[in-house]
């Protein structure tokens, strides 16, 4: 009986190690996909001259859930009545940002361009499209390097938390 114990200790804190490697891994992905977001974003704004809401439901058409999320939440805010921009951005922000593995530097980036959103006209609004893309470049790299140097530590650190768990209550 002793050994299931042992077993379900070993295998809880593997999976502890195992998830938050998972999150380093996915923040990287995360940060690229909303790249290409505000890339779109860009480009639906400048040539196809469609409304916020439409280019926020297309966008989160195209992307791979969490990330879609945001764009999903901030179309339905627009749709539902939402008259500022900014707001239903930050709204969209902070209702969906916890299912993401992304840090609070991106969120503070997002809601900078956020509050940008409506208030100027196209080639203002595409230098501060491409103004929040190069602070998500910056922060891209910092999560790759991140993601190398501390995920397989991670798995690793779980899986030997487990034995010295078991070890200590045997």
């Amino acid at each position: 009986m002793s050994w299931l114990g042992a077993l379900f200790i070993l295998c809880g804190s593997t999976w502890t190690g195992f998830y938050f490697a998972k999150k380093l891994t996915d923040r990287p992905r995360q940060l690229r996909q909303l790249k290409v977001a505000l890339q779109t974003f860009e480009a639906e704004m400048m040539y196809g001259m469609s409304p916020l809401r439409e280019i926020s439901e297309k966008i989160s058409r195209q992307l791979p859930i969490p990330v879609a999320y945001i764009f999903q939440c901030f179309s339905r805010r627009l749709k539902q009545g939402e008259k500022n921009a900014e707001e239903a951005w930050e709204y969209s922000l902070n209702e969906t940002w916890p299912a993401t593995a992304m840090h609070e530097q991106e969120k503070e980036i997002m809601r900078q361009f956020g509050a940008t959103l409506g208030q100027h006209e196209k080639h203002q609004q595409q230098k501060h499209i491409r103004l929040a893309i190069i602070h998500l470049e910056k922060e891209e790299k910092e999560a790759i390097e991140t993601q190398r140097k501390y995920e397989k530590m991670t798995k690793t650190l779980g899986f030997l938390a487990g034995l010295l768990l078991i070890i200590l209550l045997i």
